[in-house]
């Protein structure tokens, strides 16, 4: 079944969005600036997401938990550490283990709500 243009921006507005709030929390759970921090922490994940989209080709199933959802978190979780890593921010095993499973719990479980969601409905 082929998504629809607009199922496909949704899906990737939600990724953004999820990223960003994670990135929130995180920024204002540690008392800093909000703004410029938040740009600084957000960049190396919008890319992990991005690659997570182009390797999955999440356009062709953007709803899917398994073949779009486990690679673009895998993406956003390991890309995003390594450009931290590059760029000479932290990546202390505990912001590591706290990211997986946020973002997991973040970019999975939209995808697994939405399954549900679609599914009741079209029953």
């Amino acid at each position: 079944m082929k998504s629809s243009r607009r199922t496909v921006l949704l899906a990737l507005l939600a990724d953004v969005l999820l990223v960003l709030v994670f990135v929130l929390i995180g920024r204002a759970s540690h008392d800093e600036n909000p703004v410029l921090g938040a740009l600084v922490t957000l960049w190396p994940f919008i890319a992990g997401l991005a690659v997570g989209w182009v390797v999955s080709r999440g356009w062709r199933a953007p709803l899917a938990v398994v073949r779009t959802g486990l690679p673009v978190w895998g993406a956003t979780v390991i890309v995003g550490m390594l450009l931290r890593l590059a760029s000479g921010q932290g990546v202390q095993l505990s912001f590591i283990i706290v990211t997986c499973i946020v973002l997991a719990a973040f970019l999975l479980g939209w995808r697994a709500i939405a399954k549900l969601v679609l599914r009741r409905h079209r029953r």
